[in-house]
C-alpha cells in the first residue's frame, strides 16, 4: 500500500517543520505513513510523534507499520480534534503540526471509496467510514438548489444549476447509486472538450461536502494555534485553490497585530500576532517532481511560525 501514494514535498515539508529533534510533533495526516516515517528519522530517541488519520485502511496499515515503534502514537481521529489529542496525550504545546490535505492515491484509486470517476463504483466518498451521508445521498436526496450550491461552492463550476437539474431530472426515474451514472448524466449536458473538468470538478464538491473538509480544515487551524509551541512550525500541503485560500487567510489573519478599522485612532481590538509567515510565496513542486509523480503538479506549501 504504500506504493500507493507518494508524499508530496516531502523534504521541503520536513525542512519547515522539524527545528528541534527532540520535540514533539503532530502530523494531521497519516495517511500510509509517508510523512511520519520521515519525521521519525530526523528525530532523536527523545523525539515523539502523534499521527492521526480517519480512513480505515491507512490507520490499519500504520498500526502494523510502525508495530514496536514507541516514538509515534497513532489515533483514528479527525485532524480538527488536534486539541483534544494533546489533552490525551498531557502535552501542551507541539514543537511542530503538519497536514497534507490531499486525498491519498490509494483513495483515488481504490474503486469501493467512489472517489474518482475514472471507474463505475459506488458512490460514497467518504474518508471516514463512520460518517453517514455518502455522495449518493446527496445526489438522490438534497434538493436542486442544495446540490447546486454544493457543485458551485466547493467545485466552483459555473454550470452547478444546469448540472443539479440535470441529476433531479434523472434521479425521478432511476437511484443515482454510481459514479458511472454521475458521470455519464455530466457527459449528456458537457461539450466533450470541457468534460474532464468538470468531472473533477463535481467530484470534488461532493467529496468535500460529504466530508465536510473545509469547516474541519478551519477548525483544524484555529485549534493548531492554541497547542503550538512559540517558535514552533505549522506547515500545511494543499491542492486546490478552495483549501490554499483558507490557509493564507488564515495566515494572513494571524500575522496580524490590530485589526482595528484604519481610522480609528486608537486600538482597542486587543488582538495579537499569532503567526508569522515562513514562506512569502507558497513553494510547489519541481519539475523533476511533477514528473515522477504527477499529482504533486497542484500542490502548494505554506508554513508558519507560532509568535
Amino acid at each position: 500500500m504504500e506504493t500507493h501514494h507518494v508524499p508530496v514535498l516531502l523534504n521541503e515539508s520536513l525542512d519547515y517543520l522539524i527545528k528541534n529533534e527532540s520535540g514533539f510533533y503532530f502530523d494531521g495526516t497519516l495517511g500510509f505513513g509517508g510523512h511520519s516515517s520521515e519525521i521519525l528519522k530526523r528525530l532523536d530517541n527523545n523525539g515523539k510523534i502523534v499521527s492521526t488519520d480517519v480512513d480505515d485502511a491507512a490507520f490499519g496499515y500504520c498500526k502494523k507499520r510502525f508495530k514496536g515503534e514507541n516514538r509515534i502514537c497513532l489515533y483514528k481521529f479527525n485532524f480538527s480534534l488536534i486539541d483534544v489529542i494533546a489533552k490525551i496525550e498531557s502535552v501542551e504545546f507541539f514543537d511542530g503540526v503538519v497536514a497534507d490535505l490531499g486525498v491519498s492515491s490509494f483513495q483515488v484509486d481504490n474503486p469501493q471509496a467512489g472517489f474518482s470517476y475514472s471507474a463505475d463504483s459506488p458512490l460514497d466518498m467518504r474518508m471516514d467510514k463512520d460518517l453517514k451521508i455518502t455522495a449518493a445521498d446527496i445526489v438522490n436526496g438534497f434538493d436542486e438548489e442544495k446540490i447546486a450550491g454544493i457543485i458551485y461552492e466547493y467545485g466552483e463550476e459555473r454550470k452547478s444549476r444546469q448540472i443539479a437539474r440535470k441529476i433531479i431530472d434523472y434521479r425521478r426515474k432511476n437511484k443515482i447509486k454510481t459514479s458511472g451514472q454521475l458521470k455519464n448524466l455530466i457527459t449528456e449536458i458537457t461539450p466533450e472538450r470541457f468534460r474532464v473538468k468538470t468531472f473533477s470538478r463535481v467530484f470534488q464538491a461532493l467529496r468535500i461536502s460529504v466530508n465536510d473538509e473545509l469547516e474541519n480544515l478551519k477548525q483544524f487551524l484555529n485549534n493548531t494555534v492554541n497547542v503550538l509551541k512559540p517558535g514552533g512550525r505549522l506547515v500545511l500541503i494543499s491542492y486546490h485553490s478552495l483549501e490554499d485560500r483558507i490557509v493564507k487567510e488564515f495566515f494572513n489573519y494571524e500575522k496580524l497585530s490590530c485589526v482595528c478599522p484604519k481610522d480609528s485612532p486608537v486600538c482597542t481590538c486587543n488582538k495579537k500576532s499569532r503567526l508569522k509567515i515562513i514562506t512569502k510565496k507558497p513553494v510547489v513542486p519541481t519539475d523533476t517532481e511533477i514528473k515522477n509523480n504527477k499529482r504533486a503538479r497542484s500542490a502548494k506549501l505554506r508554513a508558519a511560525e507560532r509568535t
